[in-house]
């Protein structure tokens, strides 16, 4: 008797997301960045969204490493940081499945990334471009409405907010947010003193991105 054999990374994505559909995590990476940063920034999005867009998010988010089967348990990964990136070849293969099998990683620049992370991003996709997404896109739309597409929430360089994805056919499987900072605006009040305006601008967002990978 033939017996089928379930691929290793599509045996810890199905069981994975069956068990923990409802947690989300970090990506700790190496290269130096500051992967760490803007800690209060996802637990404040947390319950942002398990109070206004009916999730049931775990309040601590997990901490995974590109390499790690352990990926494919989170249908949501977060990345920043403010500088060097580097995926070893067995992580750009891992994190490449994990996005291809269902997976979504949001990369927010905190300023200083962005010459990084492209280059690492071309490794994941060589026959894929990073192309700007359109204000039409329902990541956009899906909770809350952005008509202009992607908020301005933190200032550096006086460049406009402008949101990058790869797509697996029509599906946005990774999303790269550039000069709008989001995670500054997650976080507490305090530890910016961004307008209350602003924040909630960032957090309204936050809540579309994270609904889109958990939906689509």
């Amino acid at each position: 008797m033939n017996h089928f054999k379930l691929p290793l990374f599509l045996f810890f994505l199905i069981i994975g997301f069956v068990i923990h559909a409802q947690e989300i995590a970090v990506l700790k990476y190496n290269g130096g960045g500051d992967w760490y940063s803007n800690p209060t920034a996802l637990p404040n999005l947390i319950k942002f969204c398990n109070s206004n867009i009916n999730t049931r998010i775990d309040t601590k988010p997990q901490t995974v490493e590109p390499g790690s089967t352990d990926i494919f348990q989170y249908p949501f990964v977060h990345m920043t940081g403010h500088g060097n990136v580097i995926f070893s070849p067995d992580e750009i293969e891992n994190l490449r499945n994990y996005l291809l099998s269902g997976g979504f990683l949001h990369i927010d620049d905190n300023y200083g990334m962005n010459e990084y992370v492209r280059k690492e991003i071309k490794k994941l996709f060589p026959d894929k471009e990073l192309t700007e997404i359109a204000s039409n896109h329902p990541v956009f739309s899906i909770a809350y409405k952005f008509p202009n597409g992607l908020p301005k929430i933190h200032e550096h360089d006086a460049q406009p907010p402008q949101a990058f994805g790869i797509f697996e056919k029509d599906r946005l499987i990774l999303l790269f947010t550039f000069e709008s900072d989001l995670g500054d605006g997650w976080e507490s009040a305090e530890v910016h003193n961004d307008p209350e305006e602003d924040r909630l601008k960032a957090l309204k967002m936050g809540a579309n991105i994270i609904k889109y990978a958990f939906e689509n």
